[in-house]
């Protein structure tokens, strides 16, 4: 048994085979991947299942990633967010950043390795913020006994 953390990374994109070229990407990373197709249904399972990091596309029908990484962001804050999108634009990388608090942006058509580095990059930032988290939490505890 690995001593390493259940790593776990949710993907959302309306194109299913989009969703099917991250997971062969990312299949031999050692993350537990899910993916989906629609971003209600991504709301749906995150109700349910506890993830690290969401990949999710900018452009989808019903919902555009910009809604669905500022709803993610107000209901799982300490979750990451990375936008996959093929058009980036200024206003909609502000709008992302300031309402989204979107990690990083992934460009379509993607690079296998460097999608891979910014997941690698992404885990040991949250293992930053989560051990700063721990930390101060006995820094508390601890000022409180005294």
């Amino acid at each position: 048994m690995s001593d390493k953390p259940l790593r776990r990374v949710l993907l959302v994109d309306d194109e299913e085979h989009v969703t099917r070229a991250l997971e062969r990407a990312l299949r031999k990373e050692g993350y537990e991947i899910s993916s989906v197709n629609d971003p209600r249904e991504a709301l749906a399972l995150l109700k349910t299942q506890a993830f690290d990091i969401v990949i999710s596309d900018h452009l989808m029908p019903g919902m555009n990633g910009i809604d669905f990484t500022k709803l993610v962001r107000d209901r799982y804050p300490d979750m990451l967010r990375i936008m996959l999108t093929g058009q980036p634009d200024t206003d909609m990388v502000i709008q992302a950043i300031n309402h989204g608090e979107v990690y990083r942006f992934v460009k379509k058509p993607w690079n296998d390795l460097d999608l891979k580095c910014t997941l690698s990059f992404a885990f040991e930032h949250l293992d930053t913020v989560r051990e700063q988290r721990r930390t101060s939490a006995v820094v508390r505890r601890w000022n409180s006994i005294f």
